[in-house]
């Protein structure tokens, strides 16, 4: 049998879309993730998370799942969990490792107890401003850890709600907006240096690191706009570091993606100081794959082809079965 007609003989379900702020960005995803698999031969069907899904998966069940749905519930264990429930074979990370790393400041804890460098930082819920006084606390928060401060939603990604923090009066702002997407708010301490992202892949022959793509957004922060408007952020992949920078960032985002057990692929998000030193920010487990999206850069710098990685996952999924 050929492996364009074994390719035919699997039927891989995209879902993409749901409910969160990240949705059409993760239907391109989830188009772009088809089209590279239509290419190889696969049958692929990229469907919109909704309320159907269990139905939909009961009457015409797929090989394999490929979940793509950035925010919740695609990243934070819940549609893991549910195709774990009904056995279907998942490409990427399972429900465990989902929810560890959607929960910053649980993955956070598990980085640092492992020895690995993560910046300090406090949480707060939305109701302890009302219990504590928000402006007593924030000063309070502000001369503990010193200014300038990054405040970003416990849970979520593409850099909504994440604001700096460079003077107190911009304290209170930047928390209302990250409250506008999680009822938990992570502070931590402002670390400057170089935006660096990590791909790291399982292809069923260990853990390997991908190039280090550079984030440098053209105007202002590295916020929803920059990540997805093409022309809004210069990437350089690989990133300009030395060898040991390299080698060591390499090492990081590897030991990240053990610690929070994650899957198949995963993208880590460091800070390089003008030093050398390196501090994690998070990881995520469905990193997007649209025109802009750092992990198919990383996988074309590494001299992979995009289509071929996620077929082999597709296949290791199967197997897993």
């Amino acid at each position: 049998m050929t492996e364009r007609a074994a390719a035919a003989d699997v039927r891989v379900l995209i879902l993409a879309g749901g409910m969160s702020y990240e949705h059409e960005v993760s239907l391109k995803s989830g188009r772009r993730a088809a089209d590279a698999l239509q290419r190889l031969g696969y049958v692929c069907d990229v469907r919109d998370l909704d309320g159907d899904l269990l139905p939909a998966l009961q009457e015409y069940p797929p090989d394999v799942v490929l979940p793509l749905v950035h925010g919740q519930p695609g990243e934070d264990g819940s549609l893991q969990a549910v195709l774990e429930l009904s056995d279907i074979p998942i490409v990427g990370t399972g429900s465990t490792g989902a929810r560890r790393a959607w929960n910053k400041i649980t993955a956070k804890d598990l980085l640092r107890s492992a020895g690995i460098p993560t910046p300090d930082w406090t949480s707060m819920p939305r109701q302890a401003f009302s219990d504590f006084g928000a402006r007593k606390l924030l000063d309070r928060i502000a001369a503990k850890m010193g200014l300038p401060l990054v405040v970003k939603p416990n849970s979520g990604g593409s850099g909504l709600g994440v604001h700096a923090v460079h003077k107190e009066d911009d304290f209170p702002s930047a928390m209302m907006g990250c409250f506008s997407y999680s009822d938990t708010a992570l502070i931590e301490s402002f670390v400057e240096g170089r935006d660096i992202a990590v791909g790291v892949l399982d292809l069923g022959e260990g853990l390997v690191a991908l190039p280090p793509v550079e984030i440098a957004p053209l105007h202002g922060d590295y916020d929803y706009a920059a990540r997805y408007n093409p022309g809004a952020t210069r990437w350089t992949v690989p990133a300009a570091l030395s060898g040991p920078v390299a080698a060591r960032a390499a090492e990081l985002a590897l030991e990240v993606h053990r610690t929070l057990g994650l899957g198949d692929m995963s993208r880590v998000d460091l800070m390089v100081d003008d030093a050398g030193g390196i501090q994690v920010l998070e990881a995520n487990v469905a990193p997007g794959t649209t025109e802009t999206s750092l992990l198919p850069m990383a996988i074309e710098a590494a001299g992979l082809d995009f289509g071929e990685v996620l077929a082999t996952m597709v296949h290791r999924a199967l197997a897993r079965r």
